[in-house]
Protein backbone atom coordinates (compact mmCIF):
# COMPACT_ATOMS: atom_id res chain seq x y z
CA UNK A 1 0.00 0.00 0.00
CA UNK A 2 1.63 3.40 -1.18
CA UNK A 3 2.04 5.82 1.68
CA UNK A 4 -0.69 8.22 0.43
CA UNK A 5 -3.32 5.57 0.16
CA UNK A 6 -3.33 4.78 3.82
CA UNK A 7 -2.89 8.04 4.93
CA UNK A 8 -6.49 8.52 3.21
CA UNK A 9 -7.17 5.29 4.99
CA UNK A 10 -6.36 6.55 8.19
CA UNK A 11 -8.50 9.82 7.53
CA UNK A 12 -11.54 7.83 6.16
CA UNK A 13 -10.64 6.20 9.41
CA UNK A 14 -10.82 8.79 12.19
CA UNK A 15 -13.60 10.88 10.60
CA UNK A 16 -15.64 7.60 10.65
CA UNK A 17 -14.55 7.42 14.13
CA UNK A 18 -15.58 10.83 15.59
CA UNK A 19 -18.52 11.06 13.96
CA UNK A 20 -19.86 7.67 15.50
CA UNK A 21 -18.42 9.75 19.24
CA UNK A 22 -20.54 12.71 18.07
CA UNK A 23 -23.63 10.61 17.23
CA UNK A 24 -23.39 8.77 20.50
CA UNK A 25 -23.02 12.29 22.58
CA UNK A 26 -25.43 13.71 20.59
CA UNK A 27 -28.09 11.12 21.57
CA UNK A 28 -26.94 10.59 24.78
CA UNK A 29 -27.84 14.20 25.63
CA UNK A 30 -31.09 14.19 23.43
CA UNK A 31 -32.18 11.31 25.87
CA UNK A 32 -31.21 12.74 29.29
CA UNK A 33 -33.15 15.85 28.36
CA UNK A 34 -36.31 14.13 26.64
CA UNK A 35 -39.48 14.52 28.69
CA UNK A 36 -43.13 13.81 26.35
CA UNK A 37 -45.90 15.53 27.85
CA UNK A 38 -48.98 14.40 29.71
CA UNK A 39 -52.47 15.30 31.06
CA UNK A 40 -53.53 14.58 34.18
CA UNK A 41 -55.76 12.18 33.65
CA UNK A 42 -52.98 9.63 31.89
CA UNK A 43 -51.36 10.35 35.58
CA UNK A 44 -54.09 9.14 37.25
CA UNK A 45 -54.93 6.38 34.81
CA UNK A 46 -51.38 5.55 35.12
CA UNK A 47 -50.34 5.70 31.66
CA UNK A 48 -47.26 7.79 32.97
CA UNK A 49 -43.43 6.94 33.34
CA UNK A 50 -42.67 6.06 36.89
CA UNK A 51 -38.94 6.93 37.01
CA UNK A 52 -38.47 8.87 34.42
CA UNK A 53 -39.22 13.14 33.87
CA UNK A 54 -41.93 14.32 32.07
CA UNK A 55 -44.19 17.08 31.36
CA UNK A 56 -47.59 17.82 33.24
CA UNK A 57 -49.71 19.86 31.49
CA UNK A 58 -52.93 21.58 32.19
CA UNK A 59 -54.80 23.77 34.34
CA UNK A 60 -54.36 24.94 37.80
CA UNK A 61 -58.03 24.22 39.71
CA UNK A 62 -59.64 26.92 41.20
CA UNK A 63 -59.19 26.43 44.73
CA UNK A 64 -56.29 24.13 44.80
CA UNK A 65 -53.21 26.10 45.58
CA UNK A 66 -51.98 25.82 49.03
CA UNK A 67 -48.75 27.95 50.14
CA UNK A 68 -46.77 26.57 53.19
CA UNK A 69 -45.93 29.50 55.37
CA UNK A 70 -42.21 30.34 55.94
CA UNK A 71 -41.23 28.17 53.10
CA UNK A 72 -41.55 28.16 48.90
CA UNK A 73 -43.52 25.37 49.15
CA UNK A 74 -46.45 25.03 47.20
CA UNK A 75 -48.88 22.09 46.23
CA UNK A 76 -52.00 22.51 44.05
CA UNK A 77 -53.98 20.60 41.21
CA UNK A 78 -53.40 20.45 37.92
CA UNK A 79 -57.14 19.49 36.01
CA UNK A 80 -57.66 18.94 32.25
CA UNK A 81 -61.45 18.86 33.00
CA UNK A 82 -61.39 15.66 33.13
CA UNK A 83 -59.38 14.27 36.21
CA UNK A 84 -57.10 16.54 38.53
CA UNK A 85 -53.46 15.58 39.89
CA UNK A 86 -51.32 16.75 42.60
CA UNK A 87 -48.52 18.67 42.24
CA UNK A 88 -45.97 19.51 44.63
CA UNK A 89 -43.30 22.65 43.83
CA UNK A 90 -41.26 24.11 45.93
CA UNK A 91 -39.26 27.40 44.77
CA UNK A 92 -40.60 30.84 43.19
CA UNK A 93 -43.42 30.38 40.70
CA UNK A 94 -43.71 32.61 38.18
CA UNK A 95 -45.76 36.25 38.23
CA UNK A 96 -48.74 34.63 35.88
CA UNK A 97 -49.09 31.42 38.10
CA UNK A 98 -52.90 31.42 39.37
CA UNK A 99 -55.62 29.56 40.28
CA UNK A 100 -58.09 28.89 36.62
CA UNK A 101 -54.89 29.51 34.40
CA UNK A 102 -52.48 27.08 32.04
CA UNK A 103 -49.55 25.21 33.75
CA UNK A 104 -46.82 23.15 32.37
CA UNK A 105 -44.84 21.54 34.96
CA UNK A 106 -42.18 19.53 34.73
CA UNK A 107 -40.83 17.02 37.09
CA UNK A 108 -41.57 13.22 38.03
CA UNK A 109 -43.91 10.99 40.03
CA UNK A 110 -43.55 10.60 43.75
CA UNK A 111 -45.91 8.35 45.96
CA UNK A 112 -48.74 9.79 44.24
CA UNK A 113 -47.63 13.44 43.66
CA UNK A 114 -45.97 14.99 40.79
CA UNK A 115 -42.84 16.60 42.00
CA UNK A 116 -42.10 19.62 39.56
CA UNK A 117 -38.83 20.81 38.98
CA UNK A 118 -40.00 23.64 37.03
CA UNK A 119 -43.13 25.05 36.45
CA UNK A 120 -44.22 27.75 33.21
CA UNK A 121 -47.22 29.38 33.54
CA UNK A 122 -48.54 30.90 30.00
CA UNK A 123 -48.44 34.35 29.36
CA UNK A 124 -51.97 35.99 28.60
CA UNK A 125 -55.35 35.19 29.03
CA UNK A 126 -56.37 33.50 25.90
CA UNK A 127 -52.74 31.94 25.08
CA UNK A 128 -52.36 28.27 25.89
CA UNK A 129 -49.39 26.19 24.50
CA UNK A 130 -50.67 24.06 21.58
CA UNK A 131 -49.65 20.96 22.97
CA UNK A 132 -50.98 21.29 25.96
CA UNK A 133 -54.71 22.29 24.28
CA UNK A 134 -54.16 19.31 22.39
CA UNK A 135 -53.34 17.03 25.38
CA UNK A 136 -57.02 18.69 27.22
CA UNK A 137 -58.26 18.51 23.87
CA UNK A 138 -57.64 14.16 23.22
CA UNK A 139 -58.16 13.66 27.46
CA UNK A 140 -62.02 14.92 27.08
CA UNK A 141 -62.36 13.41 24.09
CA UNK A 142 -61.32 9.57 25.23
CA UNK A 143 -63.36 10.40 28.32
CA UNK A 144 -67.14 11.31 26.23
CA UNK A 145 -65.96 8.29 24.01
CA UNK A 146 -66.12 6.27 27.04
CA UNK A 147 -69.01 7.90 28.51
CA UNK A 148 -70.65 7.59 25.71
CA UNK A 149 -69.99 3.55 25.50
CA UNK A 150 -71.20 3.44 28.69
CA UNK A 151 -74.40 5.01 27.80
CA UNK A 152 -75.03 2.79 24.68
CA UNK A 153 -74.34 -0.25 26.53
CA UNK A 154 -76.92 0.65 29.50
CA UNK A 155 -79.55 1.75 26.99
CA UNK A 156 -79.30 -1.84 24.80
CA UNK A 157 -80.67 -3.06 28.11
CA UNK A 158 -83.56 -0.82 27.74
CA UNK A 159 -86.65 -1.69 25.81
CA UNK A 160 -87.36 1.31 23.62
CA UNK A 161 -90.57 3.63 24.36
CA UNK A 162 -92.92 4.18 21.36
CA UNK A 163 -92.35 7.40 19.43
CA UNK A 164 -95.70 9.17 18.92
CA UNK A 165 -95.99 10.92 15.24
CA UNK A 166 -95.50 14.63 15.27
CA UNK A 167 -98.12 17.48 15.24
CA UNK A 168 -98.56 19.66 12.39
CA UNK A 169 -97.38 22.81 11.98
CA UNK A 170 -100.46 24.49 12.35
CA UNK A 171 -100.58 23.10 16.07
CA UNK A 172 -103.38 20.42 15.24
CA UNK A 173 -105.82 22.71 13.60
CA UNK A 174 -107.25 21.97 10.48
Amino acid sequence: MNPTRKRRLWLALFLLLAAAVAGTLITLALQENLSYLHTPSEAVNGEVPQDAAFRLGGVVREGSVVRTPGTLDVRFAVTDRVADFPVFYSGILPDLFREGQSVLARGRLNDGVFVAEEVLAKHDETYMPKEVADAIAASQAKHQQESAAGEAASNASQPEAPVSAPESSTGGMQ
